[in-house]
């Protein structure tokens, strides 16, 4: 069996960040753990939706993007029956979409402090600006 082909986490970042502002996703950020000791990954992207249907179509629209651009599908998802908190595993991107309150109690900006953290503020001609 052939071994998958390792995405750079970069590109894959990207287009993660572009499926969220598809969908209007709140307060987006990317948190680079490459220089954290001990990361499991090399990113999270990391958004907000304001109900169950947003969340929904924002993990649908993260993982279209992804099929799209880079014909790959995720490793693993969770969360899709409660849409709360949907994780999408892509192994060196790993994005999590949250409900606010739920994004509030998990506190992932500031348990992974160490991360460098680059706030998403909106896209304009299909150029992502950082805030």
């Amino acid at each position: 069996m052939a071994k998958k082909k390792i995405l750079p986490a970069e590109e894959l970042k990207d287009f993660v960040v572009q499926g969220m502002l598809e969908r209007k996703a709140a307060d987006i950020v990317v948190l680079d753990l490459r220089g954290v000791k001990n990361a499991i990954t090399d990113f999270f992207v990391i958004c907000s939706g304001s109900s169950d249907t947003q969340i929904e179509a924002i993990a649908d629209s993260v993982e279209e993007e992804i099929k799209k651009n880079l014909n790959e599908r995720c490793w693993h998802r969770e969360g899709r029956q409660v849409r709360e908190w949907v994780l999408i595993d892509y192994v060196n991107v790993v994005v999590h979409v949250f409900r606010k309150d739920r994004r509030e109690f998990y506190d992932l900006e500031n348990l992974w402090g160490d991360a460098v953290i680059t706030k998403i503020k909106e896209s304009f001609d299909d150029r992502i600006i950082l805030a």
